[in-house]
């Protein structure tokens, strides 16, 4: 089919375009961008005058729930809910049941999400079987599965010897491994940020030390054993620093952070509401300006929303009994318009931490709009505004941002230039 996106502002960080003009697309690729090629007729045209066009959001940590947790989400439901936030491609953590440990997993997980065609979707494969943290899963066989990269979540190693066998094992195929660096008994039992917030609540802490003596740990051993690491899921501003020093130092280190940890803080805690347990957990107001730092300045690359669906049922006990996660996907754009709303970012430097900044930190054909690649396009309205929950499509109703107004509105989500979501 061809199709025509006309007078849409045209941002591609990539490549540092930035203007107004037209989108021209044919077999799923992206044909031109001004004028129409010669002979070219679109059989569509999408007026996009006062929309910006994108490279469609690429999100690195999306809990699709499938297999094993349908009460929580599926496939199809939540990489439907992706589309509407304007993710055309996402990455899928290795927490399913069973674990994404063998090459079975991930051709389901690929098959379905395929059938869906809501959005792309990368496995991101188990580092060890059963997340156990004790013997290596067979990476290359989940790599030639589709898994493009290798992860244990907050599942930690608790043997470093093993660990490091596993970075050696990983670099020789030129792998990369993602950590969420949490030391397990610094974190265990914890449910909130160990603070003043905390103490008043009566909630058993997590120190800030719990992320930066793993970190410390296992940038020392990506530095040795030369494995292409990215840091997910960065709480502190200490940690920060470390990733900065690090990559100062020359290590090729990538790091992303939740986006609710750019806009939440601890003191959300203070009703006791469950909808802000998370882990790792939300940090102090420094903390999170830590973080909003090192997003401007590029040392974290990506923005993420870590979306994790729960069923109701999740999250309606006492605090400490609730399970941590919160559903957001859904809303990735909308939130992410608040850091340029309160002048954090500009617009072109927010998409490139939306869609360049994670594809390359990942090395995923994605994140780019651009002549020749994918037609994989999110159009949105900067100037109007959404009603979180207004519509939701996500089986996970658990988002402390449901009522709120948003700035921006995906008007169209595109990928391979078919429309997988209008508004």
């Amino acid at each position: 089919m061809k199709l025509s996106i006309l007078g849409a502002r045209v941002i591609d960080p990539a490549s540092g375009l930035d203007q107004v003009t037209d989108i021209h697309i044919e077999a799923c690729k992206v044909v031109a961008l001004g004028a129409a090629p010669v002979g070219f007729v679109a059989v569509d045209t999408i007026d996009a005058k006062g929309l910006v066009a994108a490279p469609g959001l690429v999100d690195l940590n999306v809990a699709l729930r499938e297999p094993g947790y349908s009460r929580k989400g599926s496939i199809v439901s939540e990489t439907r809910a992706a589309a509407a936030g304007g993710v055309t491609s996402l990455c899928c953590p290795p927490k399913t049941k069973p674990v994404l440990d063998t090459s079975a997993v991930a051709e389901l997980i690929l098959d379905r999400a395929r059938e869906a065609g809501n959005t792309k979707v990368f496995p991101i494969g188990a580092l060890s079987k059963g997340l156990d943290g004790e013997q290596l899963a067979e990476l290359v066989a989940l790599r030639d599965a589709g898994c493009v990269a290798f992860g244990n979540g907050l599942e930690s190693f608790r043997n470093t010897r093993t660990l490091c066998r596993a970075l050696d094992y990983a670099a020789t195929f030129d792998l990369t491994v993602i950590f969420n660096s949490q030391d397990h008994d610094l974190a265990e039992g914890g449910l909130a940020h160990e603070g003043p917030t905390a103490s008043f609540l009566g909630l058993p802490g997590i120190p800030e030390s719990a992320e930066t003596v793993a970190l410390a740990r296992d940038l020392l051993l990506v530095e040795q054993t030369g494995v292409r690491a990215h840091f997910s899921q960065l709480t502190s501003a200490r940690g920060v620093e470390l990733i900065a020093q690090a990559q100062a130092r020359g290590l090729k280190v990538t790091a992303d952070v939740a986006l609710y940890q750019l806009i939440l803080t601890d003191e959300a805690l203070i009703d006791f509401s469950s909808l802000y347990h998370v882990q790792p957990p939300l940090r102090t107001r420094a903390d999170r300006d830590g973080l909003r730092a090192a997003v401007k300045s590029g040392v974290i690359s990506a923005i993420s929303s870590h979306h994790q669906p729960h069923e109701r049922d999740a999250k309606l006990a006492p605090f400490g009994a609730t399970e941590p996660g919160i559903s957001s996907v859904e809303l990735l754009l909308p939130l992410a318009m608040t850091l340029v709303e309160d002048g954090l970012l500009d617009l072109p430097t927010l998409l490139q931490r939306l869609s360049a900044g994670p594809a390359e930190a990942l090395r995923l054909p994605a994140g780019k709009l651009a002549v020749g690649g994918a037609a994989d396009i999110v159009l949105f309205d900067p100037a109007a505004s959404t009603v979180a929950g207004e519509s939701w499509l996500s089986k996970g109703e658990n988002c402390p941002f449901i009522g709120h107004s948003l700035p921006g509105v995906v008007r169209y989500t595109l990928v391979d230039g078919r429309i997988s979501h209008q508004a």
